[in-house]
């Protein structure tokens, strides 16, 4: 029963039977109505025109006596069972009286124009006008029972119910084949991405014969098959460089353990193991943390916590930091950052940290790294320059990438595992802002774009 619920083949089925339904109902009782108002109104011409009859025949009569005496003469006229004639004196005494149903005598206000209404119980509709008759007032009232009209409206209004149900059935049925009909071009869509899988996500959803209104959805489709494939593909190469860098630490581990096993070995040789795999144990461990970072990072509910920092303070502070390492570099680190950034000062402080560990690291001896800030159509941007060897073009879109390596020359991963501009990136989507980068023969530049306070949202 739910299966039929939630198919959209019967869903439009059923509201087009709605829709019909209302219309035929509409239609049904615009014509119901006006078949009563037009009966009503013959009725009351009818009774008139039988006021206008009666009072004519008294005219033409010698007396009261004679048209009693006479009664073909109005029962004729009547016709039926269901009308109904009186004609009383000014005393009330009826001097002709037409009762089939035997109604009582209803009881009517003086009038000298003809009148309509009813009688007490609504049992019929009524004339009745007062005439001069031999210098006596008369009472003429002809009526017509209501019953029999009842009757044939109630008729009616059952047929037109029946038709309405029917015709509610009938819009349900060729509604429902219509739409099965009309959403064959999605089954077919569906039976296509059937066929896709792990395996096969380079193949597209064919969408040169679907309806206009399907087009829109197929593309989609196929563009989101292209991110999927493109994370795939991604992951896949995550998947191998991860186990790579793993596997590295890993075998130099073994290695070196297996080779100090083969024989006895003095205490200080052992201790000098025990160093080199400290230092392998910490490279796996920082690779654990920046991984850890990573994932949290991209969790739909991170939050961070945003302040109005001083820059050039900031980064004073990291010159500081990293002053001892750009020594041994022979480079020099020059802070021409000012101005205020709004943004989480942990986050901040490891973004540039990592950018000012890869400039000392790639950064050509004797150079400078530059870090400047500018504000750029409203967002703070901070930038990190180094002098060095360019970055070639064919690896600037995928330098952010996890483990992405450019050449054997760069094939430290140093304090980050390898995952430090990644890391940069996360900061800055967690921020709702852009990293960007910029290589040629002048050197290469990193730059960080935080939105002002007034566009971040917290």
């Amino acid at each position: 029963m739910s299966k039929i619920g939630s198919s959209l083949s019967v869903r439009l089925a059923v509201m087009f039977a709605l829709v019909s339904t209302l219309l035929l109902g509409s239609i049904g009782f615009y014509l119901y109505y006006s078949l009563q108002r037009e009966l009503i109104w013959r009725d009351d011409q009818s009774l008139l025109g039988r006021l206008e009859h009666m009072q004519a025949l008294l005219s033409d009569s010698d007396s009261i006596a004679t048209l009693r005496n006479r009664p073909q003469l109005y029962a004729n006229m009547l016709g039926n069972q269901d009308s109904l004639l009186w004609v009383l004196d000014s005393e009330g005494e009826v001097l002709i009286s037409v009762n089939p149903a035997d109604l009582p005598l209803p009881t009517l206000g003086q009038s000298d124009q003809s009148q309509l209404g009813f009688d007490k119980d609504h049992q019929a509709r009524l004339a009745w006008r007062y005439v001069e008759y031999e210098q006596q007032p008369l009472l003429l009232i002809a009526g017509k029972q209501l019953e029999p009209r009842n009757q044939m409206l109630a008729a009616y209004k059952l047929k037109l119910l029946l038709a309405m149900a029917a015709g509610a059935l009938a819009a349900f049925m060729l509604g429902w084949l219509v739409s099965r009909r009309g959403l064959r071009p999605v089954r077919l869509l569906a039976r296509q991405a059937e066929t896709i899988d792990v395996q096969r996500l380079h193949r597209r959803l064919n969408t040169a014969h679907l309806p206009q209104e399907l087009q829109t959805l197929g593309s989609t489709l196929n563009q989101m098959l292209a991110r999927l494939e493109g994370g795939f593909e991604q992951l896949s190469r995550f998947s191998e460089d991860l186990a790579h860098e793993i596997r590295t630490p890993l075998s130099n581990l073994m290695g070196h353990t297996e080779h100090t096993l083969r024989k006895p070995r003095s205490t200080e040789e052992y201790e000098s193991l025990l160093a080199s795999h400290q230092e392998e144990y910490e490279r796996l461990a920082r690779m654990v943390d920046s991984m850890l970072f990573l994932a949290r990072a991209e969790q739909p509910k991170a939050s961070i916590n945003r302040q109005a920092l001083d820059l050039n303070e900031l980064v004073e502070q990291l010159c500081e930091y990293f002053e001892g390492v750009a020594e041994d570099e022979d480079m020099l680190l020059l802070n021409q950052a000012e101005g205020t950034v709004w943004a989480d000062p942990d986050l901040l402080r490891r973004a540039l940290a990592n950018l000012l560990a890869n400039a000392l690291r790639y950064g050509r001896a004797g150079g400078a790294v530059v870090i400047s800030s500018s504000v750029e159509q409203g967002h703070c941007v901070v930038r990190v320059h180094n002098q060095g060897t360019p970055i070639g073009p064919e690896h600037l879109p995928r330098l952010f990438d996890r483990f992405y390596r450019c050449d054997a020359s760069r094939t430290n991963s140093g304090n980050t595992g390898g995952l430090g501009l990644a890391i940069v990136r996360s900061i800055m989507q967690l921020h709702e802002g852009r990293v960007q980068v910029e290589s040629d023969e002048g050197g290469t530049a990193f730059m960080l774009a935080f939105p002002e306070k007034t566009e971040a949202v917290d």
